[in-house]
């Protein structure tokens, strides 16, 4: 099935808000000790990696996750869309985590991230969104330690519509009208795992891991 993009921003109020709102709590700590789990065997203690990078971060439901699960990570969260901000950084205050995340809005690969030399760095569902999906790659290679473990999940396109279909079917049904369709479009904007590695070999990333963990998901991790 070809890719169809969709837009780079979630920044409608009622998209965010739906988006914010709904009940990822299973996915989103899955995500969570999925990259505990990846990343522990190649580093001698993920807890101490302190300084670390959420690109795409929403509204902030894996940031606070991942910020309760290590609690002595500090993390900046990057996003360009203003009402998913606005969403996390309530989401934030109302956590007590104001001390420890800090949300900015950036435009992925135009403008830096709010500092630089990140000891590690995580994204979820931002790959699929990019107008050139290198821009994630290059971003990672500029504003992350060489070296630093890094963790990246997506959806993974499906290879043809009526497996599409399915999908929305099964894991949207109940979910807000604008959801599932946001998670169709996605599903047809998610890339495929070669196309995935070709992306990781033309930026000299070819060493990191690829990996499907569902029928619907795919993951990229390792070390810079």
């Amino acid at each position: 099935m070809d890719r169809i993009p969709e837009p780079d921003l979630m920044d409608e109020a009622d998209q965010a808000r739906a988006y914010s709102e709904a009940d990822f709590a299973e996915p989103h700590d899955t995500f969570v000790e999925l990259a505990a789990e990846k990343l522990g065997p190649d580093v001698d203690n993920l807890d101490d990696i302190e300084r670390w990078l959420d690109l795409g971060c929403g509204p902030a439901d894996i940031t606070c996750r991942w910020a309760l699960r290590f609690t002595r990570h500090t993390i900046d969260g990057v996003d360009g869309a203003d009402a998913m901000l606005q969403l996390g950084r309530d989401r934030v205050e109302r956590l007590g985590l104001s001390s420890r995340i800090r949300l900015h809005r950036a435009f992925l690969p135009a403008d830096p991230a709010p500092a630089s030399a990140y000891q590690g760095a995580f994204s979820n569902s931002l790959l699929h969104h990019l107008q050139d999906p290198l821009d994630l790659w290059r971003t990672l290679q500029r504003d992350v330690v060489h070296g630093a473990p890094v963790f990246v999940m997506d959806l993974m396109r499906p290879a043809d519509e009526a497996t599409v279909d399915r999908f929305v079917t099964d894991y949207a049904a109940g979910e807000p009208e604008v959801l599932q369709k946001d998670f169709r479009a996605s599903l047809f904007a998610a890339y495929e795992l070669d196309e995935v590695r070709d992306q990781l070999q033309t930026c000299g990333l070819e060493h990191l891991r690829v990996e499907a963990t569902s029928d619907r998901h795919l993951i990229v991790y390792g070390r810079l």
